[in-house]
Formats: C-alpha cells, sequence, structure tokens
C-alpha cells in the first residue's frame, strides 16, 4: 500500500518495503509476505540462498523456496532479492574468493530465472574492490531487465585536527572511509551500467551536508533505514532527528524507496516477532501487527507531510534523470503532443521574454521609440511560443517591433492565420 496520496507523485517513493533478517525457508517465504503485505508495506527485502550454503561438488543450490510457490507477479513486484552478505570476491584466501564468485552468479541466475525486478548486492569488504567490480560487471552483461543494487552504509569519517596534522607530517596514515568514493570506483570498473544502482544503509549517525549532498547525483533506489536510526518521542513511539527527516524528504523528492531494516526498539503494542524472522511458531494472524508497523507509520506521516508538487514539477517528474534522444526537427515534422511538452517549460520562455526585453531597450533609445521599428525573425516559429514572448516583451518595453515567423511545418503556419 503506498506511504500516500501525494497529488502528481506517481514515483517508487510512495513504496515502502521492509527486510527479512533471517532465512524464510519453503513455506515460511508467502507467509513472510503476505503478512508484510496485509501489514501495508508493498515489498519485502529477502535473502534468496542459505545463509549457511558453501558451494560444494554435487551440492544444490538451497533457494528459499521453489519458483511456484509465489505467482510470478509476487516475485516481480512484491520481492527484492539480498545476495549472501559472506561473499568476498576480493578475500586473500583462494578458495573464499573463487567460491564466492560462484555462488554470487548462481543467485543471480536463480533471481533472474523467477523474475525478480533487483537483487541487492553485499558492500564491498575493503576499499579496493578490483575482483569484486570484474565479476559484477561481467553479470550485468548478460541481464536484461534486472538491476543490481550495490549496498552501501551512508558514511564518511571525519578526520580529527590530530589526525590532519599527523597525515601532513606523513607520520601516521589514517583511513578515510568514504562510502561516496568507494561507489564512484566500483561503477568506474563497471563501465557506468545503467543497471548498476545504490542502496544506501542510512545509520544513526549521518556525515556531512556536503557528503549527503553528492548522493543526490547518483542513482539512489533504496534507502534501507536501521531501527536504531530512530529516537523516541515523549509518547514513546519512533521518530527520528531533523537531519535524517530532511535525508528522507530529499530521497523522496528523487524517486528513492526506503526499506525499513532490523529488530523492533519501540515495544507499543503487541506483535509477532516471529514474522520477520521467519519462525514457524507463530501464529499467521492478519489481526497481528507487523513489528516494524510503528516505523512504517512514521515514515508514511513524512511523506504525506511533504508539500504538494508544483505545476511545474509535475510536468517535469517523468523526464528527470534521463538522457532524452536528441529530436530532428529540420528533418522530421514533430507531431503537436511534443511541442506541446516543449511548451510547457516556463522558465524557457520567460526568460526568453526578458532577453528580448533588454535588447529592445538597449537598441533604441528612449528619445527615439516612437520612430524606430525593430525587425525580428523566429526561424522555427512552431506553434508561435517565442513570437508571444517577443511580443510580450515589446509592449513590456513599449518598443515597435516587426515579427517575421519562419516555419517549414505548413499546418503549423495555419496557427499564424488564425
Amino acid at each position: 500500500m503506498p506511504l500516500g496520496q501525494r497529488p502528481g507523485d506517481k514515483s517508487d517513493a510512495r513504496y515502502c518495503g521492509v527486510e527479512v533478517l533471517d532465512f524464510p525457508a519453503g513455506e515460511d517465504l508467502p507467509a513472510v509476505l503476505n503478512h508484510s503485505l496485509a501489514s501495508a508495506f508493498d515489498f519485502i527485502l529477502v535473502p534468496l540462498v542459505d545463509p549457511n550454503y558453501r558451494p560444494a561438488p554435487g551440492s544444490v543450490l538451497p533457494v528459499s523456496a521453489s519458483d511456484l510457490i509465489l505467482g510470478p507477479a509476487q516475485w516481480s513486484n512484491h520481492v527484492v532479492g539480498k545476495i549472501s552478505e559472506w561473499i568476498d570476491l576480493d578475500s586473500e584466501d583462494e578458495r573464499l574468493r573463487l567460491d564466492s564468485e560462484l555462488t554470487l552468479k548462481q543467485e543471480i541466475a536463480w533471481a533472474s530465472h523467477v523474475s525478480l525486478q533487483a537483487c541487492v548486492l553485499p558492500a564491498p569488504r575493503r576499499s579496493f574492490c578490483g575482483n569484486y567490480a570484474r565479476v559484477v560487471n561481467q553479470i550485468l552483461q548478460g541481464l536484461t531487465n534486472m538491476h543490481l543494487w550495490l549496498r552501501l552504509p551512508l558514511e564518511k569519517s571525519e578526520p580529527m585536527d590530530d589526525d590532519l596534522d599527523k597525515i601532513k607530517n606523513n607520520s601516521h596514515t589514517s583511513e578515510i572511509v568514504d562510502s561516496w568514493e568507494l561507489w564512484n570506483s566500483f561503477r568506474l570498473l563497471c563501465d557506468h551500467s545503467s543497471q548498476l544502482c545504490v542502496a544506501l544503509d542510512i545509520l544513526s549517525t549521518l556525515p556531512s551536508i556536503n557528503s549527503l549532498a553528492r548522493w543526490f547525483g547518483e542513482p539512489v533506489r533504496a534507502a534501507i533505514l536501521q531501527t536504531e536510526a530512530f529516537l523516541t518521542n515523549a509518547k514513546g513511539y519512533p521518530c527520528l532527528s531533523k537531519r535524517h527527516q530532511s535525508l528522507l524528504t530529499g530521497f523522496f523528492k528523487h524517486s528513492v524507496q526506503v526499506i525499513i531494516s532490523g529488530r523492533s526498539n519501540h515495544n507499543v503494542f503487541p506483535v509477532s516477532e516471529g514474522v520477520l524472522s521467519g519462525d514457524e511458531s507463530y501464529a499467521e494472524d492478519s489481526r497481528v501487527r507487523h513489528a516494524l508497523t510503528p516505523y512504517l507509520e512514521y515514515i508514511a506521516y513524512l511523506y504525506r507531510k511533504m508539500d504538494p508538487l508544483p505545476e511545474q514539477e509535475r510536468i517535469e517528474i517523468n523526464y528527470r534523470d534521463f538522457l532524452q534522444s536528441p529530436l530532428q526537427p529540420l528533418m522530421d515534422n514533430l507531431e503537436a503532443q511534443t511541442y506541446e511538452t516543449f511548451e510547457k517549460d516556463v522558465v524557457k520562455y520567460t526568460q526568453y521574454r526578458r532577453a528580448v526585453a533588454k535588447a529592445l531597450v538597449d537598441r533604441v533609445a528612449d528619445d527615439a521609440v516612437s520612430t524606430t521599428r525593430t525587425v525580428l525573425m523566429v526561424v522555427g516559429a512552431g506553434r508561435g511560443p517565442l513570437v508571444r514572448a517577443s511580443l510580450q516583451a515589446a509592449e513590456e518595453t513599449g518598443r515597435k517591433l516587426k515579427v517575421y515567423a519562419v516555419e517549414k511545418i505548413l499546418t503549423l503556419l495555419l496557427l499564424f492565420i488564425v
């Protein structure tokens, strides 16, 4: 169930998921999914394979459930796969590196088979992750629709003054952890694949404002909000600090989905903890609220209290962060719908009007207004927005203006005749 109805917002930010911390084997997966959906979560982030599995001759991949236990729409719309966290493709142990590569490829193949839209990759275990990136890049070459989200902690350790002095004196090396730098190195090695995205772990502490701002220009698809990041308000319910609230609001504006992760630290009502872990002992009852429902309700509150999208943003939201194919207006006759889209760019035509007004004032002095007429040609006039902007500029400045509209499409010229 979406977090709320915000006029004009049709992005993925409306949806909130929950991370299943333990491995739900066999029949537990449908129960965990159904309980999460009944509790108003939209999807689950769930391990695909038993975390105790290690490749061995003749062994079979111990997947969480048969591909038939859920319908195709459930796999595709409500499940995000979580790759085994023990994987370490840059380990010094050769056996572990080989096992990790084999397991990663097997799990991605299984996720692709059940038509998952995305899988979350574990965070690199060290700053140099060349082999990890090599294998992921190889996998990306064979994917069609599925995306891979690299999980990274949202952190940047800032050196203290003493550390800065030591670094300057070269007497001590202090490694600065910067998850953005790690992401930048990883995606460069993966050739900037459009199917490689980011899932950020939001912890109780946040880096500086400048460090956070860099992430708004990256393909962040999910913000995994840890329950430890929540504070407790006067009534005992979970809430977030002002900085965390501001960060989430920014992510909402960039179509980032929230995934709640962790154990409940706010027992404000009886819950079934077994649902999160896949414990078979819990009683399946739709009246039992999910352990993380209070956190979901708070996230929904933050989403709903955001200001409605301005009309201009509603128009632009579907074109954000996408490279548009260049049009060929000299070769092709553009459709009316294309012109309609262009003309909704209010800023563009406002700036044109102001530029023409300044040019007219600069060209024609006040004492020559009644005797001087400026000639303006709009080449490629389309449906006439630049012509109208120019005439408005002439009216505002009190200058005389004669406009020639040049257009190759005859049907558009009828607009000027009418």
